[in-house]
Parts: structure tokens; sequence; C-alpha cells
């Protein structure tokens, strides 16, 4: 039987400087909740090339992305302290929207045996709708917890939560998630 992992995506400095307060905290209880019942968490972060040789400039995203952010170099771009990775955990770096563009996550969650994602992350319209879906076209059962995305647009996040995830996967909120796995 395969495993669950969960996905902490994009919650870097510069995301989460653009969210409520709120949301901090609900992503990190959706950390602690993985760890402490030892699902792997395997964290997602945007990160480009120095040069931005990665980025093409029909991308209306990533195209209008200022020289210099989103690289390593970029404090903007490094994941958020509050959710830092702790020792061991795995850290990808992606460089389009989905959490699989231009990296070796899907060759980590097979050699993981991993075969269930639940995803976190900022934003609800962007690496979480992207992921969702290629994750089930992947064939990975899906969770999306719903408390512990977020998006710039509350009703947006709302219609993905309540009628497109639900088709593609499971719903649920850190509590439900939490409470499933004991």
């Amino acid at each position: 039987m395969s495993r669950t992992a969960l996905l902490a995506m994009d919650l870097q400095n510069t995301h989460l400087a653009r969210v409520p307060d709120g949301y901090l905290p609900r992503a990190a209880r959706a950390l602690e909740t993985a760890r402490g019942h030892d699902v792997p968490v395997i964290h997602v972060a945007l990160r480009l090339r120095p040069d931005h040789a990665d980025v093409h400039p029909r991308n209306r995203m990533f195209g209008a992305v200022p020289a210099g952010k989103y690289t390593a170099a970029d404090e903007g771009a490094a994941i958020h302290p509050g959710v830092a990775p702790l020792d061991g955990e795995i850290v990808v770096y992606k460089n389009r929207v989905s959490a699989f563009a231009g990296n070796n996550l899907h060759q980590i969650l097979g050699a993981q045996d991993i075969g269930h994602l639940v995803l976190t992350g900022i934003a609800t319209s962007g690496i979480v709708l992207s992921t969702a879906l290629q994750a089930a076209d992947l064939d990975y059962g899906v969770t999306v917890l719903s408390d512990a995305c977020v998006d710039p647009s509350p009703e947006l996040h709302d219609v993905l939560v309540t009628q497109l995830f639900a088709r593609r996967g499971d719903v649920a909120t850190v509590g439900e998630w939490a409470e499933s796995l004991s």
C-alpha cells in the first residue's frame, strides 16, 4: 500500500507577505500534523536560474518577474522560517506553477512509494490548482487542505475548494485531516 506525503508549496517569504495574517499558523499546523503522524513532508518552492534563462518572455506570469527575483540569492524566495524544512525533509524547486514543473518530484514520490498527496500552499488558483490537476492525471490520490491554502481572491478559493477539487480528490480542513490520521 502506498504512502501519503504532505506537499508544503510556495510557502516563501514573498508569498506570505501577501496573505492574511491568520494563514501562516494554519499552514504550520498542517506541517505539525504531518510530522506528528510520520507523514513525510516535501517542501516545494519556486526558484529560477540567476540569469532567468529558464523564463520564456512569452510566459505571462514568469516573463514579468523582475531580474534577480526568485533566485537562490533572493531572500524573498526563501521558505518562511515558521514553516521551514526540518533536517531530513526534502525540498524540491520548481520553475513554473505546478509542483512537478522542472524537477524530479514525480521520481522522488515514486522512489518513496508515495501514492497520495495532501496539498497546502499559496495560491489556491496557482500551485494548488496546477498541482492537484497534474497529480490526479498522474494517478495520485489528492487531498486539498482547504484552510491551509489561500488565494488573493477568496471567491476563487471558495469555488476551487467547493466545486473543482472535490471532483478530483478529497477536500478537508487541517483538523479533519488530523482526525482522519488518528
